[in-house]
């Protein structure tokens, strides 16, 4: 069972206190479930008013990942992960996670939780110089409904190559296409991978993915699950080879004027080595003032 206590439209949007339940150090989970069951638990949607068009909301998908703390790898702090112009199109101090809680007999609850996203102008997220990504630290309620992804997840080109991904490879992606979701939850589709060369992510820049972007999508995670792949010319049955490959930013169109009305239905992601660069240009530790133990 589900239910809602609380509308996320801006309009709920409060002055953030300063309460006992903020969090930002989180257990770094290990891999016991398998990840569309993590990312599941880890994606979230993010709305706010838009700092343009006066009455407009802002909609799109965060993930929460656990960055590590270096004395205590066991341990880390919640960072939150998403799309650039999600961040950047949103007006204000503030923005609103639909969160989720689970009590005792099981029912999930989402409610809405303001995150101060900038003070005055000045961003509280950081960006990658290069390619649509945000990463921020945030605090979050001791009593959500969330497994936090680990940086060891988002695939490097190593791992790429040794499992030869390729084009016309099946990948999944979460979001909350058109607003939609189902007991706050991320709605999951899939779609292929529809470009070539794969690596070096970093020369390439960009994957096309043969998936239709709606608005909600944008900022979602990008994934694959393999069981019993053939690689290296042969069969790994028993296998079952999992990863991040990125995250979903707009949709591809074509740069000729008659053409720029159609749809090719395919989107543009941006590989997780630009994640991981955005994260590690987070200050090594949160603002003191965040910290609740």
């Amino acid at each position: 069972m589900s239910k809602r206590t609380r509308d996320t439209s801006p309009s709920c949007i409060r002055p953030r206190l300063t309460i006992a339940i903020a969090l930002v150090l989180c257990c770094v989970p290990t891999h016991a479930q398998e990840l569309n069951t993590i990312l599941m638990n880890s994606t979230f949607k993010i709305v706010g008013p838009d700092a343009t068009i006066k009455g407009n909301i802002i909609f799109g998908t965060v993930f929460i990942m656990a960055k590590p703390i270096k004395e205590r790898p066991d341990k880390g702090y919640f960072v939150l992960i998403t799309a650039a112009h999600v961040l950047d199109k949103i007006g204000g101090e503030e923005a609103v996670l639909q969160l989720r809680r689970k009590d005792a007999g099981g029912t999930i609850t989402a409610f809405g939780y303001p995150i101060q996203i900038r003070t005055g102008r000045s961003n509280l997220y950081t960006t990658h110089p290069e390619g649509d990504v945000a990463a921020m630290y945030v605090s979050l309620p001791h009593d959500i409904d969330i497994r936090p992804l680990t940086i060891e997840a988002l695939v490097d080109d190593d791992t790429l190559e040794r499992l030869q991904v390729h084009p016309g490879d099946e990948l999944f992606c979460l979001g909350f296409p058109l607003d939609v979701d189902l007991n706050g939850f991320p709605i999951l589709r899939t779609g292929t991978l529809a470009s070539y060369p794969i690596t070096p992510s970093k020369t390439v820049k960009k994957y096309y993915y043969d998936f239709h972007v709606f608005p909600g999508n944008s900022g979602g995670p990008v994934y694959f699950s393999f069981v019993n792949r053939i690689y290296a010319n042969a069969p790994h049955f028993g296998s079952n080879d999992e990863g991040v490959i990125g995250l979903v930013v707009e949709q591809v169109g074509s740069a000729r004027p008659e053409f720029k009305d159609l749809s090719l239905d395919v989107s543009r992601v941006v590989p997780s080595s630009y994640i991981r660069d955005t994260i590690a240009q987070l200050p090594e530790t949160p603002p003191s003032e965040t910290i609740s133990r």
